[in-house]
């Protein structure tokens, strides 16, 4: 999806949606080699950048997204909404599409 923003800032999600940014990996060995980009491949980890305010239950009741912005996130290797922003790509998830929350 291609858009129209000159920001990510300007982008709020909606309900139990996640805003993520893949982090990308090193392209670089620990022995100081740098690898071509074909080699390199997509991690599974994102940064979460924004969270929409929670779904809502069959009551009525909010409910609280699992992230907060800044957390790093495992997500799946498909799947998400694509969202670019000049030359940088960020993805839409739902709060119950995340895999995991990484603590460090």
């Amino acid at each position: 999806m291609t858009t129209a923003l000159k920001s990510i800032k300007s982008l709020s999600p909606l309900l139990d949606r996640i805003l993520v940014q893949r982090i990308k990996a090193e392209a670089k060995t620990a022995g100081g080699i740098f690898l071509p980009e074909s080699s390199v491949k997509e991690l599974n980890e994102a940064k979460v950048l924004a969270v929409g305010p929670g779904g809502l239950d069959k009551d009525g009741k909010r409910i609280t997204p699992s992230v907060a912005p800044g957390d790093k996130v495992l997500i799946p290797q498909y799947g998400g909404s694509p969202v670019k922003v000049g030359e940088e790509e960020y993805s839409l998830f739902r709060d119950h599409e995340l895999l995991a929350k990484i603590n460090e």
